[in-house]
């Protein structure tokens, strides 16, 4: 009917990079006359944003589709296991339509097919904020610079899904960075598949900002966003030798010191097996040397056991590797077969106890790294974020850590700090992954 409001509801789940892909949607939504529904009851439609990563991450998107028909009945999905459809219909043959990953037009075109926009809206007066519509909290926002991947990791089905790589002109880029920072967002946090590979695909093709031409690459772009005066935070950096070309800028304080660098393993020739693009020994040299020009950087990390045909060598040669990098934030997967993944084919494969034994060193033992280098910040001034402030004092990270995956910075008496504001904190206590402090004098 003219003049009736339309509600959708979204259900987004993943990797911030498909949060990402959720603002967009919404934020065109917004634009052609759609209200955000907080609920299912509410919603003439939902869109599920699918994660299709490993199997745990397709069964909690599958429940989220049920969930959504229970609730609604009305749902589209779209995401990354939308690039699987049949998966999809085989279990919930009622969804009314799948698009695949980073399919803006055609998921909002579905949403304009079976819930048409008001007839009378007119986009200009959609009360829609410069900087779009953002899913997490006013001070911080993901800036994705990038679509796709370019490698050819075994146990990984990215590029099939996503495609090879696209880079956003570093313009474009800029133009949103600045956006978020007028309107109130403290802290960047960079993000694709892979941030260090930035303008690879356009053969760092150069475009304009500030009036002037700039590269699309990577160390142009930490340059510019280091003009902006907010916390720029790196994620997903494969160690490519040009990342030596933004450490110096970390140790000015142009961006954050902070590294998020996917190593996956520390045995070579499992490395080898997984077809990464970077050998342990080179790193562990890479890491001495960064933290020589830089010695406040903070590296985060993933990693995977029970990889297939791990020996048990090669498994305490990942320990060893931990032990050497003495790095500060760490997470760990056992592997997991993924339908269309390359490591499936690999003889060797590791039985789950063992999996489940490994994970349990492996994480004991960096647990144990990270409560000695969090316990060398004892006594020292810190400048943190806040997040959330309540009646038993604050909760905020430190230039080490990122939101949601990194530890937090308990302040005590913090009672009277606002969200998203900075402060300097005195740390006093530690532990294996946060720490505690007081507001200093």
């Amino acid at each position: 009917m003219v003049g009736e409001s339309r509600k959708i509801g979204m259900v987004s789940l993943g990797c911030p990079k498909a949060l990402v892909d959720s603002e967009r949607i919404l934020t065109q939504l917004r634009i052609d006359g759609y209200e955000i529904s907080p609920d299912y009851e509410g919603a003439d439609v939902v869109v599920v944003n699918t994660c299709g990563f490993i199997d745990s991450a397709k069964a909690e998107s599958l429940d989220a589709i049920g969930e959504a028909l229970d609730a609604n009945g009305r749902v589209i999905v779209t995401g990354c296991m939308g690039a699987n459809k049949d998966e999809i219909l085989k279990l919930h043959p009622r969804v009314l339509a799948i698009t695949g990953p980073a399919q803006y037009e055609a998921v909002v075109s579905e949403i304009h097919r079976h819930a048409p926009p008001p007839a009378d809206h007119d986009p200009y007066t959609s009360l829609v904020p410069p900087q779009g519509i953002k899913l997490t909290p006013r001070h911080y926002a993901y800036l994705k610079i990038s679509e796709g991947c370019n490698h050819n990791c075994t146990f990984c089905i990215i590029p099939d899904m996503r495609g090879k790589l696209v880079s956003r002109p570093i313009g474009d880029v800029m133009r949103e960075a600045s956006r978020l920072a007028a309107a109130g967002v403290r802290e960047l946090l960079v993000i694709s598949q892979d941030t260090s590979a930035y303008g690879v695909d356009t053969k760092f093709k150069p475009d304009f900002w500030a009036g002037q031409p700039v590269r699309t690459r990577m160390k142009e772009l930490c340059a510019a966003l280091g003009e902006l005066g907010i916390w720029v935070r790196l994620h997903y950096v494969y160690p490519y030798p040009h990342v030596d070309e933004v450490i110096p800028m970390m140790a000015e304080g142009k961006i954050l010191p902070y590294l998020d660098v996917p190593f996956q393993h520390g045995s070579p020739t499992v490395l080898k097996r997984m077809k990464r693009p970077a050998a342990a020994g080179n790193t562990l040299e890479r890491v001495r040397k960064w933290r020589s020009i830089c010695p406040d950087l903070t590296i985060r990390s993933t990693f995977i056991v029970g990889f297939p045909g791990e020996t048990d060598n090669e498994f305490e040669t990942l320990l060893d590797f931990l032990e050497e990098a003495q790095l500060d934030r760490v997470g760990c997967f056992k592997y997991s077969p993924v339908d269309g993944a390359r490591a499936n084919q690999l003889d060797g494969a590791v039985p789950e106890e063992i999996k489940e034994e490994r994970w349990h060193r492996f994480m004991q033992t960096q647990a144990d790294i990270s409560r000695q280098r969090l316990a060398n910040k004892v006594g020292s001034k810190q400048q943190v974020i806040v997040d959330e402030v309540g009646p038993e004092g604050a909760i905020a990270r430190s230039k080490a850590d990122a939101p949601e995956i990194d530890g937090v910075v308990h302040v005590r008496d913090g009672q009277n700090l606002a969200p998203g504001a900075f402060a300097d904190v005195v740390v006093e206590q530690s532990d294996d992954y946060d720490l505690t402090a007081r507001v200093a004098d």
